[in-house]
């Protein structure tokens, strides 16, 4: 129980850390969200419960072709919000967007034999 605490409160620290970081500078707090610490600490979760690396190469491999339609989001959603469209109704847009193209890649990478 104390190991699943000891994750929950170094996952939860560091979405503090960068959201209080951002409200004073969001050139550091894009830094840091930008940084794949939330992939890097499920890679090394996972290694600390299995100690196998083949399970963790194929969660890298899924971080790398997931990550791809993630981007979206973060195109979409400053051009929504330039509109003035509200924050909610950007972000749910947004998501939708994000959505459809992880269907898109998931199926392209099935169609090209990739398989995740």
């Amino acid at each position: 129980m104390t190991y699943y605490l000891i994750k929950i409160f170094l996952s939860a620290f560091l979405i503090v850390v960068i959201s209080e970081t951002s409200k004073r500078t969001t050139l550091l707090g894009g830094l840091l969200a930008s940084l794949p610490l939330v992939s890097i600490l499920g890679l090394s979760w996972l290694y600390i419960d299995t100690k196998n690396t083949e399970k963790v190469a194929q969660l890298a491999t899924s971080i790398f072709w997931m990550v791809l339609p993630s981007l979206s989001l973060f195109v979409v959603l400053p051009i929504l919000l330039k509109t003035k469209l509200s924050f909610l109704a950007g972000l749910s847009i947004s998501l939708v967007i994000m959505s459809i193209c992880y269907l898109l890649m998931i199926l392209i990478l099935n169609k090209v034999g990739i398989r995740l």
